[in-house]
């Protein structure tokens, strides 16, 4: 699918592919490549006139994953793109929940004319910009829970020491996943023993931000979290300061900032709801057993990723138990994978 290739570049953006047909045959398609850049119904309309195929528009079906938009944004509205072209019809997978375009962008088309056929290939359309549209709707972040354990079903060793248990080829596989998340986190004693860097090393694509669960800010500055290299942002309950990093990409900037939230039962919504109104679209929670466990616990979550590997240790930190519905499993060399999603 052409909108899968603009994965891990245009967040908090939906992922958008656009073909546009004539008779059967291709004559232009493109995708949203970058967030800020040309939209992909822009895209595919450059193609059309690249090839030459101009004259080819009043006759021509859009094939879109999304629906156009309808307002200026940091692109001019598709929907009037397509209008000034006088495509014959357009075809939308989904509607765009998002308030500021909600349905407008498909009233302008067929007030100008212009047949739209829509919820075509809906669930597919939901299922690929699944983390877009838990953001708009449910008002947080897609949650990723991600785990590797032991043969014997642990995650740690004794008092949480670091182990490496996941194969060679699982590490790059997750570093990729990494690159295709807004961001990471991970627990305070996870951020202690560990000492990890959270980024991207193993894969190209961009560093997620990092998130560290830090309630009391004891963590000692030395470690590599501390280190400036990508933003990062310490969750605690004693102090807030300015978080700089979306909407204007944050790629662009380094820091570390911290974010003040309650004690208590909605500690962890309340966390959410933070990052999300600072346009965290997606996290990848890589641990530990207890951090995990909260999510689950909550019900704040949406996928599980889970490494079993042919590794015993004995003893240690157990592993958290997945729940929700299996949705598959695959090998990395030895390692097992194993998929769950939530109930919905």
């Amino acid at each position: 699918m052409l909108a899968e290739y603009g994965r891990g570049s245009v967040s908090p953006n939906p992922m958008v592919g656009c073909v546009i047909v004539h008779n059967d045959r291709i004559i232009g398609e493109g995708w949203h490549r970058q967030y800020g850049g040309p939209h992909a119904e822009v895209r595919a309309v450059e193609d059309v006139e690249k090839r030459n195929n101009a004259h080819l528009f009043p006759e021509a079906i859009v094939y879109v994953t999304l629906e156009p938009c309808s307002h200026t944004g940091k692109t001019p509205p598709c929907a009037d793109l397509l209008i000034r072209k006088n495509v014959k019809k357009v075809v939308v997978c989904n509607g765009d929940p998002n308030p500021l375009v909600s349905g407008r962008g498909i009233e302008r088309l067929r007030a100008a004319g212009i047949e739209v056929i829509c919820d075509v290939l809906a669930e597919e359309g939901m299922q690929l910009n699944r983390r877009f549209f838990t953001s708009i709707i449910q008002k947080r972040p897609y949650i990723i829970l991600k785990w590797a354990e032991t043969a014997d079903g642990f995650i740690a060793g004794e008092n949480g020491g670091p182990v490496q248990i996941s194969g060679k080829f699982s590490g790059i596989r997750v570093h990729k996943w990494r690159s295709e998340e807004d961001a990471i986190l991970v627990g305070y004693n996870t951020a202690l023993h560990d000492n990890p860097k959270l980024n991207v090393r193993h894969w190209e694509g961009r560093n997620p931000v990092r998130i560290i669960l830090d309630r009391n800010l004891q963590l000692p500055g030395s470690l590599h979290l501390f280190d400036n290299s990508q933003p990062t942002i310490i969750i605690n309950y004693k102090k807030e300061t300015d978080v700089t990093i979306i909407p204007e990409r944050y790629a662009e900037v380094s820091n570390t900032s911290n974010l003040q939230v309650n004690p208590g039962e909605n500690e962890l919504q309340e966390i959410l709801t933070k990052l999300h109104q600072r346009g965290i679209q997606s996290i990848l929670v890589e641990g530990g057993t207890k951090v995990i466990s909260s999510f689950l616990n909550a019900g704040l979550w949406d996928e599980i990723r889970r490494c079993q590997s042919l590794k015993t240790i004995g003893s240690g930190i157990k592993a958290p138990l997945p729940m929700g519905i299996f949705t598959g499993s695959e090998k990395v060399q030895e390692d097992l994978w194993s998929f769950y999603s939530k109930v919905k």
